[in-house]
């Protein structure tokens, strides 16, 4: 969980403007050339048909795989959290609900970057930024707080990483190529759309 994973785990949220404002969490060989090309809009290299499996990937695919689980690990470290720090019955309730559904879609994508023979996460130990992760500091102040102060931060920092979420799956969808990678994505953005109006909604009662 957060409070035991090193810190080269953790990863920092960066804002900036203009272009190529998205910073995304690298995959394997060129980390730079893929990264942007998912950002700028350009098509990722498909892999060649040695490199396939039961269906076709390319970079893209790896990409989004090794992003969202990192993502996802961070939400499941959040929910946590909320299960001793809570006040909100609702808020436990949702967490549990967020942790129960993305545990098994980490295992997932774990699953097939081991079928496309690609590391389940980024090598190299660097801090890379992506859509919607909490930095240290953020997660240190959540695991501070308690009861209704926690309540409120938790759904703020979640809804606000249920966005990235979303932002990432849509990268997902126009670039990626791999059709089960393709269908859980449509999962992630259907379900953490309805949590991000849950979650809305429990902010307005607080």
């Amino acid at each position: 969980m957060f409070i035991n994973r090193p810190a080269t785990r953790r990863l920092a949220l960066t804002v900036t403007t203009g272009a190529g404002a998205l910073a995304l969490l690298t995959a394997c060989g060129n980390t730079n050339d893929m990264a942007t090309g998912l950002i700028n809009g350009t098509s990722a290299p498909a892999a060649s048909p040695s490199q396939r499996s039961s269906a076709p990937f390319n970079n893209t695919d790896v990409m989004f795989a090794q992003m969202m689980i990192e993502h996802h690990k961070q939400a499941v470290d959040m929910a946590n959290l909320a299960e001793t720090r809570a006040k909100n019955p609702e808020v436990k309730d949702l967490a549990a609900r967020i942790k129960a559904a993305q545990e098994p879609e980490i295992a997932t994508m774990t699953g097939w970057l081991s079928e496309w023979g690609k590391p389940a996460a980024p090598s190299g130990g660097e801090e890379h930024s992506m859509p919607g992760m909490m930095t240290g500091e953020d997660m240190k102040k959540l695991q501070a707080a308690e009861g209704t102060e926690f309540d409120r931060m938790f759904l703020e920092m979640m809804t606000a990483h249920h966005r990235g979420a979303i932002k990432m799956a849509k990268m997902e969808q126009a670039r990626g190529v791999n059709p089960q990678t393709k269908e859980l994505v449509k999962t992630i953005e259907t379900t953490q759309q309805t949590e991000i109006e849950e979650m809305q909604k429990l902010l307005d009662q607080l």
